[in-house]
This record gives structure tokens, sequence and C-alpha cells, in this order.
């Protein structure tokens, strides 16, 4: 009973979180390729919930299996591509001209391509070799926790040099990398915590271990705080967006009403 709930109460958070969410357009700039490592970032986010909702229904054979290495394979590459996001709002910093002549589409699609392709190198470390996979989890998941940091740093020492950035992109670019930093550090950390408690005690706290799967499980609807900083003008596209769904819920409840009483 307790798991039906729980799959219940997690399939409709989930389904709200996916209808209630702004369509991709609204992330496109005019002036911009679209944000291809957000939008990878979110499709990331959209199959962690779809395999945590089938593991929570529990299918029989080997689809059970099969769901936990795609949240695995998932949630490494979300790392990933978190990562992606740091590095690419550095560069718009601290190397603009670089960034606004020398990127390419190509290679942005080869980086994305590569980042899904990662989650197999931890994977093979702790089944075809001596290595304890808790280890090899816990070193992969805390490498990018420096890149996060010299993002941040780095963005921080080169605001007053980036002259051709407007203030308003440095203040969507500063939220972006202080947003990718906050949810690494608090839904990830106790993970990283977790494993390497694993590695040298063989056990974990029930408490730290039980908190660290909650982080886990809703990071994907944290990072719809990326989703707001990202993209010019995104912040009120979307407030006109969700306006705009409110009103035609009204409608829609208005007209309900009207049929009701006739």
């Amino acid at each position: 009973m307790d798991d039906f709930s729980t799959t219940v109460s997690w399939s409709k958070s989930s389904s709200k979180m996916v209808a209630g969410s702004p369509p991709l357009p609204l992330y496109v700039r005019n002036d911009h390729v679209v944000p291809i490592y957000i939008i990878n970032l979110l499709i990331s986010d959209l199959i962690q919930i779809c395999s945590t909702t089938a593991e929570l229904v529990k299918p029989e054979g080997f689809l059970v299996e099969y769901a936990s290495v795609i949240y695995l394979v998932s949630l490494t590459a979300n790392i990933g591509f978190m990562v992606c996001v740091s590095l690419e709002r550095y560069l718009v910093i601290a190397w603009p001209l670089w960034y606004r002549f020398k990127r390419n589409i190509r290679v942005s699609v080869l980086v994305c391509v590569i980042v899904w392709l990662i989650p197999v190198a931890p994977a093979l470390l702790g089944t075809l070799t001596s290595f304890d996979k808790h280890t090899v989890f816990a070193i992969f998941f805390l490498l990018p926790f420096p890149v996060l940091i010299f993002s941040v740093v780095g963005t921080l020492s080169s605001l007053s040099s980036a002259i051709s950035v407007s203030s308003e992109e440095k203040q969507r670019i500063v939220g972006t990398l202080f947003v990718v930093l906050f949810n690494y550090t608090v839904f990830f950390l106790p993970l990283i915590v977790c494993l390497i408690s694993i590695t040298h005690t063989k056990t974990a706290d029930p408490v730290l271990l039980n908190l660290s799967r909650a982080f886990i499980r809703i990071s994907p609807l944290a990072d719809l705080g990326l989703y707001v900083f990202m993209g010019k003008g995104a912040t009120q596209k979307m407030l006109a967006f969700l306006c705009h769904k409110n009103d035609a819920q009204q409608q829609s409840s208005g007209l309900q009403g009207v049929s009701v009483s006739r």
C-alpha cells in the first residue's frame, strides 16, 4: 500500500511538472543558437522521472534492472551537462570574443554525445575491475565539484573586464552559475558522502542514506531554476506563459460551470 501511494504521488507530481513546464521554444534566443546543454539537461531530468516511476511501479522481469541502469546513466549525464552549462557560461564572461566567433553547434553536439557516453566508464570500472563501485562513483561524482567552483570564481573575477557583455546578461550568467553550484552541493554532495562512508565503513547511516536518496530523486525539480535564468527574456516569457495558462484554466472552469448550471 505504501509503495502504491508513493507511486501515485510521484506520478502526479511528475506529471504536473512536465505539463506545467513552459515549452522549449521559450528558451530559444533570437540572437543565439538553442542552449543545447540546457535541453539535454532537461532530457536527462525527464528520463530520471520516468525511470523513477518505473522503479516504483516495479514491473516484473528485467525491466526493473533496465530502469535502474537508465536512471544511473541519466543521473551521471545530468552532472555532465551541469558542468557543460557552467563552463559555457564562464566562457561567455572570461573569453567573450572567442565564445562569439569560435563556438560551433557541431562541437556542442559532439560534446553532448560524449557526455551521454561518459556514464559507461564508471560502470565498466565498477563491473570489470576490482575497484569498489561505491569508490568509483564517489570519485566520479566528486570530480565536477572543483570545476563548478572554478567556473563561479573565474566568472566573478572576470565580470569587470567583460565590457562586451551587457549587465543583464551578466546577471543571468551569474545566477545560472550559482543555481548550478547550489543544486550540485545540496542534492549530490550528500550522496557522495554516503558513498564514501560505504567505502570506508562498509555501511552508511540510515538517515544520511535516506536523505541522499530523497535529494537525488527531487533533483530534477530543482533544475527548473536553470530554465528560468537561461535565455534572453526567459523569465518574462515564462511568466506570460503561466498567466496565459491560468487564464485558460479559469475560462475552462467557467464554461464547465455554465454547462452544469444548464
